[in-house]
């Protein structure tokens, strides 16, 4: 039996905030599989390979179907285990709820889940019912109920400008047709795709139906050349396993030789007469610069002269530096890293650690006298100090030491024994 091109998705799934969007892409695919005769016996890795989801997004949107929903209690999903004859499991087969005749749903292809992202579905469906009970749906209406699912903003509908951009998503892929501003009161009226459809562009303005040249007349959703998702189209959108094919099948991407890029066309870089005359000693290094490297060299000079260090001095320190060196492999390299870096203490005057006008050793880049560390203390003894003698140390700076007692142990064994009283 071949697979419905499509299923009925209650309204309360659309619309309920107990289902997030991957939750509705994966029972749309789940109810696709679901009306074999022998229901659903894809796996999860299946299931995850058809919706380029992840393995936990799909449990998670299982998981949500088969529990009760908060608002009414009602399950969406059953799943039961099957086990063989000797013992082996095999994969889960689940079924959705089938909705009641007179439930609100919305058709929604099967194709779809694999060719939309779990917002774009959602917005799908909604539009879909909406078409289908003839509803004028506005933009304010299509934000609640896509809603955000995560972050700060978790529970709160979507903008108006994300709604529109998520509209123009849809319709680039194919999906729905929109004309702007032609419903009731100024709405736009959408048009559903079971399957997607390239809409032809009409350059001469003169049909009555689709694009035109007068802002007036005729639907601005036809005035751009929408993508499809076939395989066959390079600008192809669809499903992430989709793209991911199509990539492989593409093999990696080669960056061009240096000889094929295109060469820059546009104006010549060019140097404020400041620079250019503190950069005099290294001209000859100049021309084989790339742009990226001139520019930051430009700009670490004109930050150094704005900060007050004169063009003498940084002229002077170039052609020091460059006197000094004798190979320079990478010339930009050596300008950056090397010739023009600014050495001392911060000021300006500075210059490694000498006072540019007056030749003098700078103030602020001598070392501070440290004080001698110091060492570590004594251990404690159990022994007291002995007090010093006036004879041996004459001139001891220190405390008078208290006279040490009798006896350095309480203890009773080792008090001395009371003198008995003489008769």
């Amino acid at each position: 039996m071949s697979r419905p091109s499509r299923v009925r998705v209650p309204w309360r799934v659309i619309t309920s905030s107990h289902y997030n969007d991957a939750t509705v892409l994966t029972y749309v695919k789940v109810a696709g599989l679901g009306q074999r005769p022998q229901g659903c016996e894809a796996s999860v890795a299946y299931l995850t390979s058809l919706l380029g989801l992840s393995r936990s997004t799909v449990e998670r949107g299982l998981t949500q179907l088969m529990r009760p929903a908060p608002d009414d209690d009602v399950v969406e999903l059953t799943s039961w285990r099957r086990t063989l004859p000797g013992g082996r499991g095999t994969t889960a087969v689940r079924r959705v709820r089938r909705p009641g005749a007179a439930e609100h749903g919305a058709w929604v292809p099967t194709r779809a889940a694999e060719a939309l992202s779990p917002r774009q579905l959602r917005a799908y469906a909604a539009i879909s019912y909406a078409v289908a009970t003839g509803h004028p749906l506005t933009l304010g209406e299509l934000g609640q109920i896509l809603r955000h699912r995560s972050g700060k903003s978790a529970g709160t509908p979507l903008t108006t400008r994300s709604v529109r951009r998520l509209l123009a998503g849809l319709v680039d892929l194919g999906w729905i047709g929109m004309e702007q501003r032609a419903g009731y009161r100024g709405r736009h009226t959408y048009t559903v795709h079971d399957e997607p459809v390239q809409q032809s562009l009409d350059l001469t303005g003169d049909s009555e139906e689709g694009s035109a040249a007068d802002l007036g007349d005729g639907s601005l959703a036809t005035e751009e050349d929408p993508q499809t998702d076939s395989p066959d189209d390079e600008r192809a959108g669809g499903s992430i396993r989709r793209r991911r094919e199509q990539v492989v099948a593409r093999g990696p991407v080669d960056n061009p030789l240096p000889s094929q890029r295109r060469a820059y066309t546009g104006p010549a870089l060019s140097l404020a007469p400041r620079i250019w005359q503190v950069l005099e000693p290294v001209h000859s290094l100049l021309p084989g610069l790339s742009p990226y490297v001139a520019r930051a060299l430009a700009r670490e000079v004109g930050r150094q002269l704005d900060t007050g260090v004169e063009p003498a001095q940084i002229r002077a320190r170039l052609e020091a530096r460059f006197a000094c060196t004798e190979t320079i492999r990478d010339p930009g390299r050596w300008l950056l890293g090397a010739a023009v870096v600014h050495r001392g203490c911060g000021r300006a005057v500075c210059e490694s650690g000498t006072n540019w006008r007056t030749g003098e050793r700078c103030p602020d880049c001598q070392p501070a006298p440290t004080a001698a560390a110091p060492g570590p203390e004594p251990a404690a003894s159990s022994r007291p100090p002995s007090r010093p003698r006036g004879p041996t140390r004459p001139d001891y700076p220190g405390p008078a030491y208290p006279s040490p007692p009798r006896s350095w142990c309480s203890c009773p064994d080792c008090q001395p024994a009371p003198a008995g009283r003489r008769t």
